[in-house]
């Protein structure tokens, strides 16, 4: 199993970002089409992705303004990531009048890093555009997703 790591600096406190992690209405503004999240341990995590894609897991971990931990996998009979079968941390690390996100995705299959790398840094990127006020458009998911 491998892990991957993606780190984007974001002009923007982590007061600012942290809505976009946890609340629903706000998550699908930058990743996904419909979430269904209750951002607590034990709580549900599922985001559907570029509508097509279902992601599911759980909430491990939850830090206001600094971390959110859940365990995440696709919804599709025999695909290599079950639900719940690896794990995303995702921390904000202040840096003046901006933050650093961090998104560390472990447990990946050796083959899935590069494709779910690129989809990370396809949706922190549309993170960065939505928490400065702009329209990243609809989820339409990357190259190299699921």
């Amino acid at each position: 199993m491998a892990e991957l790591v993606r780190e984007i600096v974001i002009e923007a406190t982590p007061e600012t970002i942290w809505p976009f992690l946890t609340e629903p209405d706000e998550l699908v503004q930058w990743h996904g089409t419909v979430a269904e999240i209750d951002p607590r341990p034990g709580g549900i995590y599922r985001v559907f992705v570029a509508g097509q894609f279902q992601s599911a897991g759980e909430y491990v971990e939850v830090v206001p303004m600094e971390k959110v931990v859940f365990t995440f996998g696709w919804e599709a009979d025999g695909h290599p990531i079950p639900p719940g079968s690896t794990t995303i941390a995702i921390t904000l690390h202040p840096e003046g009048a901006k933050t650093r996100v961090r998104l560390v995705h472990s447990g990946l299959p050796d083959d899935a890093v590069d494709d779910h790398g690129k989809g990370w840094a396809h949706y922190l990127e549309r993170l960065a555009v939505r928490v400065a006020g702009g329209d990243p458009g609809p989820d339409r998911g990357s190259a190299g997703e699921a």
